[in-house]
């Protein structure tokens, strides 16, 4: 269990990444696209951050944007730096999240059963 501290740190890190990323970032994969940021997850000693990205697209505007991602990650770090006062800025890795999809696609199919009951 992360403690309350963790908790904390890693809701400023996703707070000042989906800034970033939603004004901050020049790249084209990136924008004009829905990307959100889901959670972040850091090491104790801030070393690396997992940061699940979720993105409402085709496969292949996902793998794009996870490219720029990577990209701009060296940015988006820097940018962390100057925003969030921490001892060390954490390298952060970033993965693709598809538990929101799952959830849309599911709520999707339930709607379908139930209306097929209804009839």
């Amino acid at each position: 269990m992360a403690s309350q501290r963790m908790i904390r740190i890693n809701e400023e890190i996703r707070r000042e990444i989906s800034e970033t990323i939603n004004n901050g970032l020049k790249d084209p994969r990136v924008q004009d696209v829905l990307i959100s940021i889901v959670e972040v997850d850091a090491t104790n000693d801030l070393k690396t951050a997992k940061v699940y990205v979720s993105v409402l697209a085709d496969d292949e505007v996902k793998q794009d944007v996870m490219e720029g991602l990577n990209a701009a990650g060296g940015y988006i770090r820097k940018e962390l730096a100057r925003k969030v006062n921490l001892r060390n800025t954490p390298e952060l890795i970033f993965k693709l999240d598809e538990s929101i999809e799952y959830g849309v696609d599911m709520f999707r199919k339930i709607d379908e059963v139930m209306n097929e009951s209804e009839k």
